[in-house]
Order: C-alpha cells, then sequence, then structure tokens
C-alpha cells in the first residue's frame, strides 16, 4: 500500500462548529434553545449564530483575535460558544462572580478587543475598564439585553447583542480553522488554589472532549439539558458543542436554587444535567420534594462528592455519574465506570465507589500516579500517594505569555502533571485524595483533608465542610475544620461534639483541633469552596498550639 499516500494534515480540520451546521440540517425544526418564554428551534440557532459571527467579522475581528463573554447561561451565551470561533476569532468566557480588578488583569492579559456583556455585569465591566492604563487600548463593547427587563443604557456601547444579530448574514460562511491545532478557546482557571491562568485550547482538543463526554456519559439523541453548570467553566464541560452534535433541547437559566431546579425538571422533562457536589448538595437538602418521577442524569465533577451526598442524592431520583478535569483537559476525562455487578451491594458501598474519580475516558491517551520523588508509578494498593498526570489530545496548547508555567505543567512528550495527590486501587480506579497544596503534612504524617471532609458529611447537622491546614508550633500543622450547619436544625452541635464525632470515625491525628463555624463558606461561582481563602484565614488565627499527644 505504499502508493496510497496520506492527506495533508490540515486538508479537513476537526472543529465542533461543523456540529451546528449538522444540527441544522437534521434537527432544524426542533427546539434548540428554551429560556423563559422564548423558544429557538436548531435552524433559527444556526442563522443567529452565522449572523453575529458575521457581525463580529464586519467590526474588523481578526483571526486569531480574543472575544470576550461575561454572562450567565441565558441563549446569548450558547449563541457566542459557535458565533465567536465562526467569525476566527477566539472565545473567552469570563466568569461573572470575579471582582473588576481581576476582571480588568484578565482583559489585559487576553488582549480582548471585543466584550460581549450582560446588562447585569454592566457595572463591573465599566469598572474594570476604568483600572487599563491610560494610554492602553479599550476593547469594543456590546450590551446583551433581556427582553424581558427594561434594557439599561447603552452609552459606552457599540449596539446590543440583538443589533448584531439583526445586522448579521444568515448565509455567512463561517471561517474554517486553517489547522485543527489553531486556538479555539482562551480559559482562565477558576483560581481556587493560586493566581488565575489562561488555558488555551485548539479546534482539534475541544472536538475530541466533547464527542469524548458524548460517548462516556452515553447521551442519547436528543436529550432535555438543564444548564445548572456556568458555560463560562470550561466551557460547560464541552456541552454547548456536545448537545448541537445530538440535537439536544438546551434550558437555559440565568439564576437558580433547588425550587427552580426541581420545577424546570418538571417543566421541561428534563434528563440530564451537570453541576459540581455544591448542587448535589442542594438538591438532596431541600425539603419536602418527593423523589423524581422521572430519573434525571447528572454527572457531577470537581471537589470529590462524599458518598453521603451522593447517596443523598440518588434517593431523590438522580442517576448520578462521576467524573474528573481540569480547565487544562476541556472537560472531564476520567470517569467512575459503573460496573454492574456493583448494583448488588449495599447502598453505602455503591456510593462509596461512586466517589472515586475512575478510569480514563476512551478519548484519553494515558492516566497514571506518579510517586513524587522516584517519578515511577506508585502501587495499586489504595494508600499510595503521587501527583495525577494524564497524557492525550485534549490537553491544552499552554499558557497564555507564560512558556515558563506551561514547561513545569507539560513535558516534551506530552504528559499534564495536575497538582492533584491521589492514589490508584487494585482494580485500576483512580480516587483524588488532595491537591497539593491542600494536603496537610502533621507530625510528619501526610493527611488528606478531602477523608476528614468525608467523614464531616456524614454528620446530619453538616450542611458544608471544608478542611484546611492550620499553623502548630508542634506538629507543623494541624487540620482546621470549616463547617456550614443546616439551618432547619433546632440543635446545632458545638465544636467539641464535632471533634468527638469525628474521633469515633477516624485515626486521631486526622481529627480536627480546630473546627469555625460559618453561615456559608466562600465559593467560586461553580460551586467549588475557596480552600486558598480558607487557608489564609486559618493561617491568620496563628498556630493551634495543640500540646503533645
Amino acid at each position: 500500500m505504499e502508493e496510497l499516500k496520506p492527506r495533508p494534515a490540515n486538508s479537513s480540520p476537526l472543529t465542533t462548529l461543523s456540529f451546528l451546521d449538522r444540527a441544522a440540517t437534521v434537527y432544524g425544526d426542533c427546539p434548540s434553545v428554551v429560556y423563559n418564554s422564548t423558544t429557538y428551534t436548531w435552524s433559527q440557532t444556526h442563522h443567529r449564530c452565522l449572523q453575529v459571527a458575521s457581525s463580529i467579522k464586519s467590526l474588523g475581528i481578526g483571526r486569531g483575535q480574543v472575544v470576550s463573554v461575561v454572562a450567565p447561561n441565558i441563549p446569548a451565551m450558547y449563541e457566542l460558544h459557535f458565533a465567536v470561533p465562526m467569525a476566527g476569532a477566539v472565545l473567552n468566557t469570563i466568569n461573572t462572580r470575579l471582582d473588576a480588578k481581576t476582571v480588568s488583569v484578565l482583559l489585559r492579559h487576553s488582549e480582548s478587543k471585543l466584550i460581549f456583556v450582560d446588562y447585569q455585569s454592566r457595572p463591573l465591566i465599566l469598572e474594570s475598564l476604568s483600572l487599563f492604563p491610560p494610554s492602553s487600548q479599550r476593547p469594543l463593547l456590546v450590551l446583551i439585553t433581556d427582553d424581558e427587563d427594561s434594557p439599561p443604557s447603552t452609552v459606552d456601547f457599540l449596539c446590543t447583542y440583538e443589533d448584531m444579530v439583526g445586522r448579521g448574514d444568515p448565509e455567512f460562511k463561517w471561517i474554517r480553522p486553517e489547522s485543527e491545532w489553531n486556538p479555539m478557546i482562551l480559559n482562565y482557571t477558576s483560581g481556587t488554589t493560586s493566581s488565575p491562568k489562561g488555558v488555551v485550547h485548539c479546534h482539534r482538543g475541544i472536538f475530541i472532549v466533547t464527542v469524548d463526554s458524548l460517548i462516556d456519559w452515553c447521551v442519547p439523541k436528543q436529550p432535555v439539558y438543564l444548564w445548572t453548570l456556568p458555560m463560562f467553566h470550561a466551557n460547560g464541560w464541552s456541552f454547548p458543542w456536545g448537545m448541537a452534535a445530538v440535537g439536544g433541547t438546551n434550558v437555559c437559566l440565568r439564576k437558580f436554587d433547588a425550587s427552580v431546579i426541581y420545577e424546570a425538571i418538571r417543566v421541561h422533562r428534563v434528563t440530564h444535567m451537570c453541576g459540581a457536589p455544591v448542587v448535589l448538595n442542594m438538591l438532596s437538602n431541600w425539603p419536602g420534594t418527593e423523589p423524581l418521577k422521572n430519573p434525571v442524569q447528572i454527572l457531577t465533577a470537581g471537589a470529590p462528592p462524599p458518598a453521603a451526598i451522593l447517596l443523598r442524592t440518588e434517593s431523590r431520583g438522580f442517576i448520578v455519574s462521576h467524573g474528573y478535569g481540569l480547565t487544562e483537559t476541556g472537560g472531564l476525562v476520567v470517569s467512575c465506570v459503573w460496573k454492574q455487578k456493583w448494583n448488588r451491594l449495599p447502598a453505602t458501598e455503591r456510593a462509596r465507589l461512586k466517589s472515586r474519580q475512575g478510569v480514563r475516558t476512551v478519548g484519553m491517551t494515558e492516566v497514571d500516579v506518579l510517586d513524587p520523588g522516584s517519578g515511577l508509578s506508585v502501587k495499586r494498593d489504595g494508600s499510595s500517594l503521587g501527583e495525577i498526570v494524564l497524557r492525550g489530545g485534549c490537553i491544552m496548547l499552554g499558557y497564555l505569555k507564560d512558556p515558563k508555567g506551561t514547561s513545569k505543567s507539560l513535558t516534551d512528550d506530552g504528559w499534564f502533571f495536575t497538582g492533584d495527590v491521589g492514589v490508584m486501587h487494585s482494580d485500576g480506579y483512580l480516587e483524588i485524595k488532595d491537591r497539593s497544596k491542600d494536603v496537610i503534612i502533621s507530625g510528619g504524617e501526610n493527611l488528606s483533608s478531602v477523608e476528614v471532609e468525608s467523614v464531616l458529611y456524614t454528620h446530619p447537622a453538616v450542611n458544608e465542610a471544608a478542611v484546611v491546614a492550620r499553623p502548630d508550633d508542634f506538629w507543623g500543622e494541624t487540620p482546621c475544620a470549616f463547617v456550614s450547619l443546616k439551618p432547619e436544625r433546632t440543635e446545632q452541635p458545638t465544636e467539641k461534639e464535632i471533634m468527638e464525632y469525628c474521633r469515633a470515625r477516624m485515626p486521631h491525628y486526622m481529627v480536627p483541633k480546630t473546627v469555625v463555624f460559618e453561615e456559608e463558606l466562600p465559593k467560586t461561582s461553580t460551586g467549588k469552596i475557596q480552600k486558598f481563602v480558607l487557608r489564609e484565614t486559618a493561617k491568620a488565627m496563628g498556630s493551634s498550639r495543640v500540646s503533645r499527644m
């Protein structure tokens, strides 16, 4: 077969943008986006995206330049996941809960040329731009208004989002990537452990993780997907493009709580949704709700979910799938693939198994846990700690303007060092024990804050829990637990009672030496508890001065 020559590598570059063309053909008259009283079909969404892409291009935005979006889960946010890269630009979605100073830093770092701003984030962006150096170039602004509200003033803005739709060409020939390695996405990490970094993904990587996620979660054709996971967080784990691939219905929510979620499930007959463990906790603690009449598939990731929360969520009628990924992987790349034989186990054991992160998805090449000293794979004994490393087609291209950070995280042969600490079980399933910065070293013992938190979550009065290191003059560090309690309980535990509860269920060196009660723990907009904030609080408390035991 030597005479058969391979085609040029970039003759037909992979891109998820082609999913929208196909959706318009196959599912053209089916609902694509539902928001309040508005419903679009896939044909309409296709045309709207082309019109916005056409308008972006007409503004002189060139190939590879950054276009930012600051918006919640509304139709415009969904459409811009297609429209921005269809114009040849790089999409940058920004966390709506960041402060003005941080947003200003991100906009300058990315050199954003155009910002689509939801009307509720208008003050945030204007304040962010006021912090730009006087001589710096300002990005253009487009205002996203909500039809159900009176539109605010468009002073300082070029036009509204609907103006961009109306001015655009519905027959626009969208700009295909010259290479599937061309940048498509710029995401900034959530900053739960350190300063945000600009993660760059290419068309090929986003294509791989999108298709991979659909396969791994067994998403059928035409699901009804409820947007409880922010689209600005790792692009909603790739599901904006994934829903186009399968012709799903995207039910958008500007904001939500447990009652809104349950009502949306009932009204729209939701079949699928995603969320961090905090969403599971919210749903499982909502009082007075009967189990769902029809089961809803819910995919969770982020902080390792305690088994107690998984158990309660499934008792409400949700079918929980658990995975693991990072901003740098573009979505979930490790999945706790369920085995039929596990269905015969007691509920508590099923929940414990499901709380593990699992095995690599089919689109990943390799997943391993390496000993930090030797650099070799740790023993598959469920207790030997090491750093989780990943290799596969959806790993980021690198960090924007940060070659040092890129080379530190990515090896020449494609291994990505995550900074997460985990173990490998004898059955080959991975389990995260902590972020490397969250491991507590007390008296020379490595202590997993996640394990302590899992015990705290089993206490009937505990709503949320996070454990960090507190300085100690003797032990070096001791566990400090920050706890919020369920408000409906009449009798609330004391600090001493929480400690005694833990002491009865874990080795004594792991028991929190300090318990701090908070109304609510600080979180990112995606529901991750901000441990770096709690670490600073614990550090400011000074030494716990625990006596020798």
